[in-house]
């Protein structure tokens, strides 16, 4: 999980925005946020629109990101094998032909169907636009890009549900419509994209064995479970357990918590444009490691937070640190693994992910039945302070 340098000193740290490889994976990334913080605010709008219950409009998040959790492998596999080009640009037209597509207003059981396809083709886009960075950047240069990558998908996160719920205040179905802005990026995509070096390897077990083999077990579970642990506590804590603990103790409004999870946002922006700064200095491992101590401190200060500015401030920690550890991780896997793998390393990281964001919620609201989100948020810091010295130890 180190950052490279090369013969005469360290990379360069600009980033090369006349490159059209990097111009289309940070437009993809810009998309990927529309999956679910653009429905968010539209949820009760839906819900009384198509006659649901509140756990029948869950299951559009739900949906979208099971999906991922099973099928991320294959998506990396197809990545490696017939490049990069040809999974990005056809997942960039069903991402956004999918999702436009609910506006028509279907039946229900349809729309779900829909975003589990949806869901698929979004799993895609995060694969392949961090396997495009990777492949065209190397060493510190590749944290400065990854950085970008990650403030571009945080700032979409914190702006789109301020766009989500204006355009809902119109319909139920207008937020949907929002997705036909991945078809100019499809086509750019196909028009500029270069194809890289792929694995030609035709068995999928002898593939998956061989990207396996590729990465060292210890920088696996370093990396594969700081993917799994970091967003399992952001969408447990900042996403779950801080609302529940703003509206049920301080009886803020749905717009002042949407605001406090989009200060956290901005925070994760700021630290993570700054990943190229701290690669310069620090290994990958050194800077995961730092940002589970954030996330700590933001979590133990949640939990003991006297007041609700207190709880907001603990929460912008949160972010900061959140921000401070996925560029670094992303980079891990991508400086770990040879090119031709590449694509499967990260598909694998993206399971991770998408089974934290998955579980984070459901755990950590069964947790607190009974006890209460405070004592939860504390534990949770302990539980992210001590992992934080492993990553370091592990990557050695």
């Amino acid at each position: 999980m180190s950052s490279p340098e090369n013969g005469t000193g360290r990379l360069p740290v600009a980033i090369p925005w006349s490159s059209p490889t990097v111009r289309v994976a940070l437009l993809s990334t810009l998309l990927a946020p529309l999956g679910v913080p653009l429905i968010s605010p539209a949820l009760p709008t839906i819900r009384d629109a198509l006659l649901l219950t509140d756990a029948q409009a869950s299951l559009l998040v739900s949906t979208y990101f099971l999906t991922g959790i099973v099928l991320s492998p294959f998506i990396g596999l197809l990545a490696d094998r017939i490049g990069r080009r040809r999974v990005l640009v056809p997942s960039l037209f069903v991402f956004s032909l999918a999702g436009a597509s609910i506006a028509l207003g279907p039946r229900f059981e349809l729309v779900l169907a829909v975003r589990v396809v949806q869901g698929t083709a979004a799993a895609a886009l995060f694969i392949t636009t961090v396997t495009l960075i990777a492949d065209t950047v190397e060493g510190i240069q590749r944290n400065t890009v990854l950085g970008v990558n990650t403030a571009v998908l945080s700032a979409g996160a914190a702006v789109y549900p301020l766009v989500g719920g204006a355009l809902a205040s119109i319909s139920w179905n207008a937020p949907f419509a929002a997705y036909l802005l991945g078809l100019p990026v499809a086509l750019f995509a196909h028009r500029v994209l270069p194809e890289p070096a792929r694995e030609r390897e035709t068995r999928t077990l002898a593939y998956l064995r061989r990207v396996a083999s590729a990465l060292p077990a210890r920088d696996a579970t370093a990396l594969y479970g700081s993917a799994f642990l970091v967003e399992l506590l952001l969408f447990g804590s900042a996403l779950t357990a801080v609302p529940f603990v703003l509206a049920g103790t301080y009886g803020l409004s749905p717009v002042v918590i949407g605001g406090v999870v989009t200060l956290a946002e901005v925070a994760s922006v700021v630290t993570s444009a700054l990943n190229g700064r701290f690669a310069g200095r620090f290994t990958n491992a050194g800077i995961v490691a730092a940002g589970f101590v954030g996330i700590a401190v933001g979590l133990v200060s949640a939990g003991w937070a006297p007041s609700a500015p207190a709880l907001v401030v603990a929460t912008v920690v949160l972010g900061a640190g959140w921000g401070t550890v996925l560029p670094s991780l992303d980079a891990g896997v991508s400086d770990a693994v040879p090119t031709r793998f590449r694509a499967g390393a990260l598909s694998l990281r993206n399971s991770t992910t998408f089974l934290g964001r998955a579980l984070g919620p459901v755990l950590f609201a069964t947790l607190a039945v009974g006890r209460g989100y405070r004592p939860l948020l504390l534990a949770a810091g302990v539980g992210a302070l001590a992992f934080a010295p492993l990553v370091v130890i592990l990557s050695r």
